[in-house]
């Protein structure tokens, strides 16, 4: 599906260090109400390989994805090690590590979706 490629494309361009949250995805992806589908598409692979699904929070900064990886902490452990730190209740500081991402950002997906025809 069209869409699941779109996710593909907006998470590969999250920086090393950062997180983005499944609606600031489904947002870039030109879909902002279909946070739930980024997630089922990063949980079932449909985005394709080399996905960082792990730089990937919910709106809070939580971890809610576990399900989607091998073991638990997964997840953690590779944010850690691209520097980010978790805060005590285990939730990310998006303030300090969310990818801001620009108006100009999406305007760029979208002509690439555009001429990619998806």
């Amino acid at each position: 599906m069209d869409f699941y490629r779109r996710v593909g494309i907006v998470c590969r361009q999250i920086p090393e260090g950062r997180v983005a949250s499944y609606g600031q995805i489904a947002l870039l992806c030109g879909r902002p109400k279909n946070a739930r589908q980024v997630g089922y598409s990063l949980g079932h692979g449909r985005s394709g390989n080399g996905v960082p699904a792990h730089r990937v929070v919910n709106g809070r900064g939580s971890l809610s994805g576990a399900a989607a990886f091998p073991e638990p902490g997964f997840q953690r452990r590779l944010l850690e090690k691209e520097g980010v730190v978790l805060e005590e209740d285990g939730t990310v500081d998006l303030k300090k590590y969310g990818w801001r991402s620009t108006f100009e950002d999406a305007l760029r997906f979208r002509q690439l979706f555009e001429e990619m025809g998806i």
